[in-house]
């Protein structure tokens, strides 16, 4: 007798997005089985690499990076540029970490003539994140949104205490939101539902789950996406069909792992090797987590999560 593998075929599919416009445009999501099961159902979207590129110059980074992305750091558009021309990125995140009130407190006209910069060096859709303080955020976002009207950007994060502003601007200018949650299934839920109540399209919002790197939560960052997922698979829950984006180049570098010299931690190795290799392993557990976005620094961590990508595609 002959075995015949049981196949699972969910209700419900992850919406599809598009990010960007035009010839550079990317599709995410889609999916209407579990992250790769190609044998239960479809996965018409592969999973996207975004690159990092920062609003200033990045203080206090290892060299492992620094040295890989070359002398273009202090120039958000030419990094941009290096993003996609010549490491491949998918799409280019701009991390407005220098708006922080607790920093250096940049304007937000000085964040928004910094993304429309990039934005104008790029064929690729752009995703903009905050500092990640709610009130300043609010105001970041609000005068990226209008400065940037021509282009539709992802922007985010979209929290509990600004996402009223944050889907505001959304709306005026045509953007999609990035709502983020605490790793948690029923406040991402929660969120979505306080955002499409105000108007903005279900296809127009990317949940950011929030997630610490391989070795810092990321079994419970893992768990909670999975439950995500099931949520919008399985019991067809339309409030958790959005794409999934993760954050995840800033989690995986800030740990003394990925930080740590072989001077330092003599037993661990080749630092370089090392802090490529978790940001890699990281990366590539969040899209076997049902991540549909990953926003990543490194670029020899992203050609190996690419490469992963690929094989797991190969079934």
């Amino acid at each position: 007798m002959s075995y015949e593998a049981p196949v699972e075929r969910p209700s419900g599919r992850i919406l599809t997005e598009t990010l960007g416009s035009g010839d550079g445009a990317v599709s995410v999501g889609g999916e209407s089985a579990l992250p790769f099961y190609l044998f239960d159902g479809e996965m018409p979207n592969r999973p996207v690499i975004a690159m990092e590129v920062f609003d200033a110059e990045p203080q206090g980074w290892p060299a492992a990076v620094t040295d890989a992305l070359g002398d273009v750091l202090a120039d958000p558009a030419a990094w941009a540029r290096a993003c996609a021309e010549t490491h491949g990125a998918d799409l280019v995140c701009v991390q407005l970490a220098s708006t922080d009130p607790n920093g250096a407190d940049t304007s937000p006209e000085d964040a928004a003539a910094c993304v429309r910069s990039v934005v104008d060096a790029v064929n690729v859709p752009v995703i903009v994140y905050g500092s990640g303080n709610a009130d300043k955020d609010a105001e970041v976002l609000k005068k990226v949104a209008e400065v940037v009207s021509d282009t539709p950007l992802a922007i985010g994060p979209a929290v509990e205490d600004n996402y009223k502003a944050v889907t505001a601007a959304a709306l005026g200018y045509g953007h999609t939101v990035i709502a983020e949650t605490p790793i948690d299934v029923n406040m991402a839920k929660q969120l979505n539902i306080l955002i499409t109540q105000m108007g903005l399209p279900a296809e127009r919002i990317l949940i950011d789950p929030s997630t610490g790197s391989i070795g810092y939560g990321i079994e419970y960052g893992y768990t909670v996406m999975e439950r995500l997922r099931l949520a919008a698979l399985g019991q067809n829950d339309a409030m958790t069909q959005m794409p999934m984006i993760v954050n995840l180049g800033k989690e995986a570098w800030r740990t003394k792992e990925a930080r740590a010299t072989q001077d330092e931690e003599p037993a661990w190795g080749d630092g370089a090797k090392r802090g490529v290799l978790w940001e890699a392993c990281t990366a590539i557990t969040m899209a076997l987590a049902g991540a549909d976005v990953l926003v990543m620094r490194h670029p020899e961590a992203v050609r190996l999560v690419r490469t992963a990508i690929d094989g797991l595609l190969e079934q």
